[in-house]
């Protein structure tokens, strides 16, 4: 496994969408590891293809579960290739996102509180993952990069004009 370069914004590869992954061969596999390495290392919760120079529907994410307002435990990071937003609920709430390729930069932005995911596994495999609060705030932030969304599209008109100087 190898740590990646994670791509700052401006970079242009932000700003593109991504490619399917048609077969899960051992290249797409190593560079799922690969990025689950460079997440760790950074201290991310979620990392997509993009970010690291590959324009291919892969995302990790590694969230935090909570228990209990006090109590938090880190499950094992999982590998999505070709991840879709297949339901979203109708309730959203607003807080804050981070993001490896905006360096320093959190941003108060509005997500669908809970979202049903589908996509493969590293093995190739179909599955399926409910997400609840913040890992459903990492899966949509994640799957926006895949179509060249930032989460500064995000933001409201209001918090645009604060951002300008």
């Amino acid at each position: 496994m190898a740590i990646l370069k994670i791509k700052k914004y401006p970079d242009p590869i932000l700003r593109k969408k991504c490619q399917e992954v048609k077969e899960v061969t051992e290249e797409i596999k190593n560079l799922g590891w690969d990025m689950v390495e460079t997440m760790t290392e950074n201290q991310g919760i979620g990392l997509s293809a993009p970010q690291v120079g590959e324009l291919k529907r892969i995302i990790v994410v590694h969230p935090i579960k909570e228990r209990s307002p006090k109590e938090k435990t880190l499950r094992s990071p999982q590998i999505f290739i070709n991840p879709k937003i297949t339901e979203k609920s109708k309730e959203t709430e607003i807080d804050e996102e981070g993001c490896l390729s905006f360096p320093g930069l959190f941003l108060k932005i509005k997500r669908r509180k809970a979202v049903k995911i589908a996509a493969l596994n590293e093995r190739g495999e179909k599955i399926q993952v409910r997400a609840e609060g913040l890992p459903a705030r990492i899966f949509q932030h994640e799957i926006d990069h895949l179509d060249g969304i930032l989460f500064i599209d995000r933001l409201s008109f209001w918090q645009k004009f604060k951002l300008k100087p």
